[in-house]
């Protein structure tokens, strides 16, 4: 097994068969390993069959809350760019949640999507915000259970938007996600270079 997927001490350390159920979320790809096999068995499986998609879901599900929406979060800003005034609400309540995962934050990001335009795709961010904790939102409705992965499927669709923004890299981007996913779940801020920016830079 590569060592690509070792170290990973934030993830949970259950079977990620059991962990894809919680979040009532299926794989399209047919599986060798065992329904006890842990997480980077898994994620070593779906590399070598190249699902890279479901790398990114499987992903999406593995990562605790925080840092699966900040790597949502990063994923926007890959086509978006740097902040600035002009940045979407929801993006911005994103960020700000994850810094400081607030009820007041996760607030804010609720309001950033009743006011969102139509073509922002930064809704997902703000949804996964939203979800974060398996509840429909902070306040009054944290008695009520969101829909199973809601949380996990918004942080998967911004990283697929990300994808099809860029889609003239497709190959060197999709790479760069799933690496980001993985500095994250060793701990790191997920600011990671491309491949090929590295390869430029030693140069």
């Amino acid at each position: 097994m590569t060592d690509r997927f070792e170290n990973l001490t934030k993830l949970r350390p259950e079977p990620a068969a059991k962990q894809l159920a919680q979040a009532n979320i299926l794989i399209r790809t047919p599986l060798q390993s065992p329904a006890s096999a842990p997480p980077r068995q898994v994620l070593a499986e779906l590399e070598g069959k190249k699902a890279w998609l479901d790398m990114l879901l499987l992903l999406s599900v593995l990562l605790p809350p925080r840092e699966r929406v900040w790597w949502a979060c990063l994923a926007a800003r890959d086509y978006l760019g740097p902040k600035s005034e002009d940045d979407p609400a929801s993006l911005s309540a994103s960020e700000a949640w994850v810094f400081e995962p607030s009820e007041e934050n996760r607030e804010a990001a609720r309001r950033s999507l009743d006011n969102a335009y139509v073509d922002d795709d930064t809704v997902h961010c703000a949804t996964a915000v939203l979800y974060c904790d398996g509840m429909l939102g902070p306040g009054d409705l944290a008695q009520y259970p969101a829909p199973a992965g809601a949380s996990e499927w918004s942080c998967y669709a911004m990283n697929v938007v990300a994808l099809g923004k860029l889609s003239d890299r497709f190959e060197e981007h999709r790479q760069l996600l799933i690496d980001r996913a993985l500095d994250i779940a060793r701990g790191g801020n997920g600011r990671i270079a491309a491949a090929a920016e590295q390869v430029e830079g030693d140069a």
